[in-house]
């Protein structure tokens, strides 16, 4: 556990969180699935996870700073999109999932799609 800045020895008031990582992010991860991150918002979190796994923001955030489309960032049980994104606050103990979005499929037997 880390200590605060003031020298204190007292713990950081710095949540750490659990990060779950999906098996489609272990090239990045060394095969890694879990990981223990301080940060005070997922964004902080997300950026925190990057230094133990480089190349990881740029596959679940995008340029404007939003959570790439093909990705779903939970929460606990809640996606952030219906948060507050990037900025929503995290808590001591809260458990935050990187999870692919799945697509495919039209919906109709035999694969045919509208046109």
């Amino acid at each position: 556990m880390s200590e605060s800045a003031h020298g204190t020895g007292a713990p950081s008031p710095v949540p750490v969180v659990t990060v779950k990582v999906p098996a489609a992010f272990h090239a990045l991860t060394g095969g890694r699935r879990l990981f223990s991150v301080e940060g005070d918002s997922i964004h902080e979190v997300l950026v925190r996870l990057d230094r133990a796994a480089p190349g990881l923001l740029d596959k679940i955030v995008d340029g404007d700073r939003r959570v790439k489309r093909y990705v779903n960032v939970y929460l606990n049980d809640d996606d952030i999109r219906g948060l507050d994104g990037l900025e929503t606050k995290v808590g001591r103990d809260d458990l935050v999932w990187i999870i692919p979005a799945v697509a495919g499929g039209s919906g109709e037997p035999g694969g045919r799609g509208s046109r």
